[in-house]
């Protein structure tokens, strides 16, 4: 069997969104993608100056009740950049009071500011943030507003990445959600980020999607899942999951052959929820020769002497090892290198966390959508750092193609 492809560490994300470049824009050449990258920029750039106009008026009409606008077409201009002269259409109003302040009047050479623009996308600045960053660097006043409306431009982007095209199989997968506070008509209400994680044929960690919905249920879950399948995802080796009541039966109801795993770390924490804190200790160590056995027999036979030692006291803890232990046991089928990976979402939670660092000033966000534009740039960020195949990946494909067979793809 051959060992996995090399792509210079690119993740199928970028080689799917490099493919669909190629073909919009008929690259052939490295001139071509010059020209296509200037057409990018003309665009945001474009965008951004509409967005602007738009803010402009609606603020001046708020403010002022006499004040009257309307847009009066567009003046062209080209732009110098760094990757040469980029037409662009400046939006007018009959008042001819617009005041531009991404590309202030008279203003033809954005060189200087241009990467500036995009990585403030990018770096998942709260609204305010990147309103007081465009003050800093550049020198003029852009009102929250006018920034919302700007970020607003990435929704089309954003939902092309959630509907973009995936493998057809995922040798592993870890799935887990967070929970946010979103305003909703002055009232704050919990709600999810469903997020899913993939490890791919060549061994890179791959955020297959981000969803937001209602607060956790597996319900919901079964649609995330299904939407995956829409996306071309035609099978599942060993998902990773939390112990979400009907979380198993969602998995089997969308992909029927995926060995599931249920973490091991959630599994610990709920089952010690009601023991009292002078016998935690001895419980969790009690626990420790389950999930540490060498073999499933074994395991068995410590799950075995937790229950003759603690289930006349805390008989709902130990039941709940004796109920899940068909997902729980799932990791006793695989060697070491795989039972090592899948044991825990810990992958999954880590991503999580570093969510969790970009949105921690946030007690709660204005709209799903403005939840949604901060996970998507702070993903974009975390995931370019996705350089490296996971440790033992080639050891850990060629265990997969003994267990699974034909399911594994030899073109992996």
């Amino acid at each position: 069997m051959g060992r996995p492809r090399k792509y210079n560490g690119l993740s199928e994300e970028k080689r799917n969104i490099i493919s669909q470049l190629v073909e919009m824009y008929d690259i052939k050449t490295a001139s071509d993608i010059q020209e296509a990258l200037k057409d990018l920029l003309g665009g945001t750039i474009q965008n951004m100056l509409e967005a602007e106009l738009d803010t402009q008026m609606q603020e001046r009409s708020e403010g002022e009740p006499d004040y009257s606008d309307s847009r009066n077409g567009y003046k062209p201009k080209t732009l110098k950049s760094s990757m040469g002269e980029i037409p662009i259409s400046v939006p007018q109003d009959r008042n001819s009071d617009f005041e531009p302040q991404i590309v202030p009047k008279y203003a033809r050479d954005i060189s200087e500011i241009e990467g500036k623009i995009i990585s403030m996308y990018a770096r998942g600045f709260s609204v305010r943030q990147i309103s007081d960053q465009i003050k800093e660097i550049y020198g003029f006043d852009v009102s929250e507003g006018m920034v919302t409306a700007i970020t607003n431009k990435l929704l089309p982007e954003i939902e092309a990445w959630q509907k973009r095209p995936l493998s057809a199989v995922y040798p592993i997968v870890f799935i887990d959600a967070i929970v946010f506070n979103v305003r909703d008509n002055a009232v704050i209400r919990k709600t999810a980020a469903y997020v899913v994680m993939g490890i791919n044929e060549e061994g890179h960690k791959e955020v297959l999607s981000i969803t937001i919905g209602e607060n956790e249920s597996a319900k919901y879950w079964l649609s995330v899942l299904n939407g995956l399948k829409s996306r071309g995802v035609k099978d599942i080796l060993i998902a990773s999951v939390d112990g979400l009541s009907g979380f198993v039966e969602a998995i089997n109801t969308a992909f029927p052959q995926t060995e599931v795993q249920r973490c091991i770390i959630h599994q610990i924490r709920s089952s010690t929820r009601y023991v009292s804190y002078k016998d935690k200790k001895a419980f969790t160590a009690d626990l420790k020769p389950i999930y540490k056995a060498a073999t499933e027999e074994l395991a068995l036979a410590a799950l075995d002497d937790l229950s003759a030692r603690w289930s006349a006291k805390y008989p709902l803890s130990v039941k709940s090892w004796q109920a899940n232990w068909p997902e729980l046991s799932t990791m006793f089928k695989y060697p070491p290198e795989i039972r090592k990976l899948i044991y825990t979402t810990n992958a999954i939670e880590n991503f999580n966390r570093q969510l969790r660092k970009v949105t921690k000033t946030k007690s709660a966000f204005v709209s799903d959508d403005a939840l949604m534009k901060m996970l998507y740039l702070a993903t974009i960020n975390i995931t370019e750092k996705w350089s490296m195949p996971i440790q033992n990946w080639g050891m850990i494909l060629d265990n997969l193609m003994i267990y699974f067979g034909e399911r594994v793809p030899i073109s992996f």
